[in-house]
């Protein structure tokens, strides 16, 4: 009895010394960062408006607190197993997208969450980890190689989705996919030219749809408003004082900052979905450039990581996980900050790990879950 509890704490010790740490700790680290400043952005309001001003806090720390166990869990496990959930997982996925038009609750101009009260389920986001996982499953039960039929299923995998978020629309997240299935195709050697010709009739479809009227107005405005960030026409004027009052909450923080649950813009709520697809101008403001920099280096070591493992996974699947949780996490955080800084468009992509959210929080601690285990399994 000895011996066989001895050599099961050997091999959990074996398992648990091969995980990235590193990876680990900077996870749980910018969550924690996420918790904090989510309360010093929203405190001052809800105590103005006669709220109780740890609701945001508590929330998101339950959300923080089941993504590390989901995160842990999904870790433990051996990801070459993952494709026995791979095609159930992208099924549920598609359903929650067909049943978001039935059943979701509208805001902001879309379609794309599910109020089960305690937490609004955004199915759109579950999908882009589910079609990594999908895709990642594919390519590795051909280690032969991709015929053209194989690409050709592949695209309309990653289509039928991609079809329904924009159809929400969620133009943000519908970028995200086919950036991580353009990445993922690649590697698992789709030929060049194939892919060029991918680019160009996305391309040439964007630019149709754009002329033909298929986008929303809003979503045209938008774009708009980006490349034209001094109009004085009035239709862009909201989406221009959005942006400029973040870059002006961003600005004001100087080098140092104003501190936490100080700051006039946060204060007073000049910075509009602060909690959520804003939340990098509340660091901004409060943390200052200091602050500020050194949360960018964190997300980088996040990145660099989970880049570095899938470059020395030991298999297809396991490079392609990683590669293309590594574009989803890794864009996502540039399309946020940028947003708020005035250099990308505004969309509705939240900043990993420190927006507001119980299903971003799910899904990129989940997608974290996923590379541990590759790092787990490396044999280096």
């Amino acid at each position: 009895m000895t011996d066989t509890l001895s050599t099961w704490t050997s091999k959990v010790r074996t398992g648990a010394d091969s995980m990235d740490f590193s990876l680990f700790a900077a996870l749980i680290a910018v969550g924690l960062i996420g918790v904090g400043m989510i309360y010093s952005a929203t405190r001052q309001a809800l105590v103005n408006a006669g709220d109780n001003p740890h609701y945001y806090l508590e929330r998101q720390g339950i959300f923080f607190v089941a993504g590390v166990i989901i995160m842990y869990v999904i870790s433990n496990l051996d990801y070459r197993r993952f494709d026995i959930v791979a095609t159930p997982f992208y099924v549920c996925s598609l359903l929650g997208l067909v049943g978001v038009f039935v059943l979701g609750q509208s805001a902001l101009g879309a379609q794309r969450w599910f109020n089960l009260g305690f937490i609004q389920i955004q199915p759109s986001e579950f999908c882009v980890l589910a079609i990594i996982l999908a895709i990642a499953t594919f390519c590795a039960r051909r280690p032969e190689g991709l015929t053209m039929y194989d690409v050709v299923r592949l695209l309309v995998m990653s289509a039928v989705p991609l079809l329904l978020i924009i159809k929400q629309p969620d133009l943000g997240t519908s970028t995200i996919i086919v950036l991580c299935v353009a990445a993922m195709m690649v590697v698992a050697g789709v030929p060049p030219r194939f892919m060029t010709f991918l680019a160009v009739v996305g391309t040439l479809s964007v630019v149709a749809a754009t002329y033909l009227d298929l986008l929303k107005k809003y979503q045209v405005d938008r774009f708009v408003s980006f490349l034209n960030q001094n109009s004085t026409n009035p239709n862009l004027a909201p989406l221009i004082y959005e942006v400029n009052n973040a870059k002006s909450a961003i600005g004001s923080g100087g080098v140092h900052g104003a501190g936490l649950f100080r700051g006039l813009q946060t204060v007073l709520g000049y910075v509009p979905e602060q909690r959520t697809d804003f939340i990098f101008t509340a660091i901004g403001e409060q943390l200052g450039f200091v602050g500020s920099v050194l949360i960018l280096l964190l997300l980088g070591f996040i990145a660099f990581r989970m880049f570095m493992i899938g470059r020395n996974a030991k298999d297809t699947m396991g490079r392609l996980l990683c590669l293309g949780i590594f574009i989803f996490f890794a864009f996502s955080c540039f399309e946020n900050i940028g947003m708020t800084m005035g250099i990308m468009p505004v969309t509705g992509i939240p900043l990993p790990f420190l927006s507001y959210g119980g299903s971003a929080a799910l899904v990129f601690y989940a997608a974290g879950g996923v590379v541990l285990s590759v790092s787990r399994r490396r044999g280096n």
